[in-house]
């Protein structure tokens, strides 16, 4: 190697490092403001869901996302600066939304995750909202659900008894609960995927035809079962 091509080298792995430099104490500024353990994390977080639940129902998109930008700034302080706030069960963002869901079976607030069923016209869908830290939140608005059948005899979304809707894009709508919203999408899925007509599923994915049963797992690990305190439906007719 030349000296000429060391030089350069030398130079780039300078560059690199007051490249880092910078960033460290960029994001050392920004988030300077919030708590740096977990302990003053929760409460701060669970503040902050409450928060973010107000925007979204007002339908104020800037807000929203702001809010969603603190949270993920907060994972990033508990995780040293470091990504893979979403890695593990033990990750910063795992730990915060798991120790901030709803109570079982409750409709969350935007932002909190939890399962909770509505009722369609008589087909009963558990769904898994996802929370602040979901798939695609740095640029969607709604966030995105997991479907899931309850009574695994009966037609459904799909032959598999699941179905997820991600990625969804539609302009604010006030006063719009998670329920609300669900129910919503469901019901155009049915409307214009479907053309009104739902299908049976497959017996390879039943446990037992007209039984209400498990159907993979929930957002936190446990098992997709429907339970007592879940009696709250959510009817379509009432949106």
């Amino acid at each position: 190697m030349s000296a000429a091509s060391s030089g350069q080298l030398g130079f780039d792995a300078l560059l690199r490092s007051a490249d880092a430099d910078n960033h460290a104490r960029t994001f050392a500024r920004e988030t300077a403001h919030l708590p740096a353990t977990m302990d003053g994390a929760l409460p701060f977080f669970r503040d902050l869901l409450r928060d973010h639940h107000a925007p979204i129902l007002a339908g104020n998109v800037d807000e929203t996302m702001r809010l969603r930008g603190q949270a993920d700034k907060l994972a990033s302080r508990l995780n040293g600066g470091d990504p893979g706030i979403l890695a593990g069960p033990d990750a910063p963002g795992c730990v915060l939304e798991r120790e901030s869901a709803a109570a079982p079976g409750a409709v969350p607030l935007w932002g909190q995750t939890e399962s909770f069923i509505v009722d369609l016209r008589g087909m009963r869908v558990r769904v898994e909202m996802e929370g602040v830290f979901g798939t695609g939140s740095g640029v969607c608005f709604w966030p995105g659900f997991a479907a899931r059948a309850v009574d695994l005899g009966r037609p459904f979304l799909s032959p598999t008894g699941y179905r997820s809707f991600l990625g969804i894009h539609a302009d604010p709508q006030p006063g719009l609960t998670p329920g609300g919203f669900a129910l919503r999408v469901i019901e155009a899925h049915v409307a214009r995927e479907l053309k009104g007509r739902l299908v049976p599923i497959e017996a390879r994915y039943r446990t037992g035809a007209g039984q209400s049963a498990p159907l993979g797992s929930g957002p936190h690990g446990a098992a997709s079962v429907p339970r007592p305190q879940e009696r709250l439906l959510l009817s379509a007719g009432r949106l």
